[in-house]
């Protein structure tokens, strides 16, 4: 797997985990019946700082752990890490950042939907991140099978 598929894997894998955890929050607080304005804008700011730091300190572990049994099975000391994005590396990045921009915006455009049939605004912002969290999912598959496709 190139250092370009494991970033990939890891934003992929990160981005999974965190649209599991909303979502199961957003089923809990509806159950519970405690799903108001305050907490729903504080599970959107839980998500989005958990997406941050999750993918920065996920992407850092799987390079560290890559080295070392890079360097376990080379038996280099300083193991030589092909790091550097070619054409295609930013063809394909450019490709699935076109594919998540596409399914963000009809995310958006569902929940202004959603608000303009007579929704309340908690449901609008509820789809917001949950459809922010869906498109980084679907361009990160894409940006998958483009590497195994080779394109």
């Amino acid at each position: 797997m190139t250092f370009q598929e494991k970033n990939v894997a890891v934003s992929l894998a990160s981005f999974i985990l965190i649209l599991g955890f909303y979502l199961l929050r957003l089923l809990g607080m509806s159950q519970d019946g405690s799903l108001q304005e305050a907490a729903v804008f504080r599970l959107w700011g839980i998500t989005i700082v958990l997406a941050i730091i999750f993918t920065i300190i996920a992407t850092i572990l799987t390079h560290i752990v890559s080295a070392i049994i890079q360097a376990i099975q080379t038996g280099e000391k300083e193991p030589d890490i092909e790091d550097l994005a070619d054409e295609r590396d930013q063809l394909i990045d450019l490709r699935g950042t076109k594919i998540t921009y596409s399914v963000s915006s009809l995310g958006v455009f569902a929940a202004m939907l959603t608000y303009v049939l007579g929704q309340p605004p908690l449901t609008m912002f509820t789809l917001l991140i949950f459809f922010g969290l869906l498109a980084q999912i679907i361009g990160d598959i894409a940006r998958l099978v483009l590497y195994r496709r080779g394109f």
